[in-house]
């Protein structure tokens, strides 16, 4: 809740030309510092001041990512609705503020262009194993027939390029994705820049130990992620301690399979997953199996498993829960 104090520090703050400035730019992605200096044409001692005031206000949010850190308008906490309404008084046609943008539009021009260098580089491996399992669209229709019509809160762990996000975004008043890669990250933000999707954003984080509250989000995803760790479990209840009550997870990945070759030239470190052995899993991390889907392709599976998080001191025997199921097609029982 917003106090006075907060409202008088957060006015206070924004009444700089600079920093309204600041302010509007941030509302429209994430910055930082050397491109605040490109952009504003003022010194790094300088744009640091104003945005450590800013932040020290809870006007902008600060997100380290390595050896970087971007700045955003402020999405949590008191003074997010006050950061909005301070954004939305400048004045879109004044001069400085439309150099401003144009300046903006041209930094994330060499965004796009730099990750789409690092995608070409790397397109030729992600194109070879797309070969070995069903078309991504197959996959993406059926991840939009089992996520729910509206979500508050999406966290997608591992996104990559970020194109969970992009599907699910209009589905989502706020969506966040996490991965350790800055390369990944670097396309997912040119990505949803490109898609103008201003409500999703990405951070790196390890998916193990996650910088967020616990109970925060809706949805949680995990597409084509766990086969890439050594220790699943943990990045399942880690997605688990994010969920709200009755929030859904929901897992993309390989059914079981021998391609050896996935391990040595992919790094994946485990050959696809049980129905078994994901609904142990599930159940063990608290929550109640919903559907299984298959998607047969040669040689590979793909498997999508969701689970909703039980609200502590109910039961759940009325729901659904998985009985069987067949590739394309989802089956369920009553318990």
């Amino acid at each position: 809740m917003r106090t006075l104090d907060d409202t008088m520090a957060g006015m206070r703050a924004a009444a700089e030309p600079t920093r309204l400035r600041i302010l509007a730019l941030c509302a429209d992605g994430e910055l930082t510092v050397s491109e605040l200096v490109r952009i504003l044409g003022q010194s790094q001692p300088r744009i640091s001041r104003h945005l450590k005031v800013l932040t020290a206000a809870g006007l902008l949010a600060r997100v380290p990512e390595g050896s970087w850190v971007f700045h955003r308008l402020a999405q949590d906490g008191p003074q997010t609705d006050l950061a909005a309404r301070l954004v939305d008084l400048a004045p879109l046609d004044d001069e400085v503020l439309a150099r401003d943008r144009q300046r903006l539009v041209q930094i994330k021009r060499e965004r796009a262009e730099e990750a789409q260098r690092y995608f070409r580089e790397n397109a030729g491996r992600w194109d070879k194993l797309r070969t070995l399992h069903v078309d991504d669209a197959v996959v993406e229709k059926a991840i939009l027939d089992l996520v729910p019509d509206t979500i508050e809160r999406h966290l997608d762990l591992g996104t990559g390029t970020g194109r969970i996000l992009e599907l699910l975004a209009g589905r989502t008043d706020f969506a966040q994705g996490v991965d350790l890669s800055r390369e990944m990250l670097a396309v997912a933000r040119a990505n949803l820049d490109s898609a103008g999707l201003s409500h999703c954003q990405v951070r790196q984080a390890d998916i193990t130990q996650l910088p967020f509250p616990a109970e925060t989000f809706d949805l949680v995803t995990l597409h084509q992620v766990l086969h890439y760790l050594a220790d699943p479990v943990r990045a399942i209840e880690s997605a688990v301690a994010m969920l709200r009550p009755s929030g859904m997870l929901l897992i993309v990945d390989f059914a079981p399979h021998e391609e050896e070759a996935l391990r040595r030239d992919h790094q994946h470190r485990r050959l696809g997953f049980s129905d078994t052995q994901a609904d142990t899993w599930l159940k063990s991390a608290g929550l109640t199996p919903r559907a299984t889907r298959h998607l047969s392709g040669d040689p590979l599976t793909v498997t999508l498993w969701s689970a909703v998080k039980t609200p502590a001191g109910h039961t759940d025997a009325a729901q659904p829960v998985l009985a069987k199921s067949t590739a394309g097609r989802t089956l369920e029982t009553p318990a």
